[in-house]
């Protein structure tokens, strides 16, 4: 089932390698000029990417780039933390657009579950703390942040993999289950936003497979550098609307279903 699993993530990226597509723009000029953007996980392969390219659009007054290891810093499991941080990137200008790029798929030598024998209440826990609590209290502490007026945006990378809808080959249960339950999150919390803030957008967004150290132990599942995956990424951030929030979207900008 795994195997499976990993050909057609290799399948997926040969696609995502060579589909033509416009190079996506980084100037995220749909936003108001100005203000702060904010990405937390930088110290992950796609957050690093996207915090440089962020940085090179010049559209916004700071990037802040946010792990565990940095000033602001941050704890996925410390909700003290996080609203430290939050203050933090308050304090800097107006909050025009945060991008959660924190994940989990495998941690040291324990690689995802092929089969519910597998199973470890632990492990699951572990798994949706850093992949839906933590991230729904991001969201807590960071969407009444975003201005009522003008354009903003908290995007949570999410994973094709949590979609019940393209689920066709079961596995990876903790993986899944929890970017399931992520997604579940953006979208209640998008449907609370539009009352506070109707030009804001939450979404979900899945990047694709990109070469990191999260795929790293699928050696056959070759995947987009983490410089591209980003100009991607923000490319579909630029396009997206007010009407789009809840949503859940691929790197094309293509919806993917629930």
């Amino acid at each position: 089932m795994t195997d499976q699993l990993i050909a057609n993530a290799t399948r997926d990226a040969a696609s995502e390698a060579t589909t033509p597509l416009p190079r996506p723009t980084v100037r995220l000029a749909s936003f108001p000029r100005g203000g702060v953007a904010a990405v937390f996980g930088a110290s992950g392969g796609i957050g690093s990417a996207l915090s440089s390219a962020l940085t090179d659009s010049r559209q916004f007054d700071a990037v802040l780039s946010l792990s565990r290891s940095t000033i602001p810093g941050f704890e996925l499991t410390d909700e003290d933390s996080i609203a430290r941080a939050t203050e933090q990137i308050a304090g800097a200008g107006e909050v025009r657009l945060v991008i959660i790029a924190t994940g989990m798929l495998h941690q040291g030598d324990r690689l995802p579950e092929k089969s519910w024998r597998e199973l470890d209440a632990d492990h699951l826990a572990r798994v949706f703390a850093i992949n839906a609590t933590g991230p729904a209290l991001l969201m807590k502490h960071l969407l009444p942040r975003l201005p009522r007026t003008g354009k903003s945006m908290l995007a949570a990378l999410s994973a094709r993999v949590g979609s019940i809808g393209d689920n066709r080959l079961g596995g990876w249960y903790g993986y899944r289950a929890s970017k399931t339950a992520l997604n579940q999150l953006v979208h209640c919390a998008a449907i609370e936003l539009a009352r506070r803030a109707p030009e804001a957008i939450c979404v979900s967004l899945h990047p694709g497979t990109v070469a990191t150290k999260l795929s790293a132990p699928f050696a056959s599942a070759s995947g987009v550098a983490p410089a591209e995956a980003a100009r991607h990424l923000l490319g579909v951030i630029d396009r997206l609307a007010p009407q789009d929030s809840g949503g859940f979207y691929d790197w094309r900008g293509t919806p993917v279903p629930w």
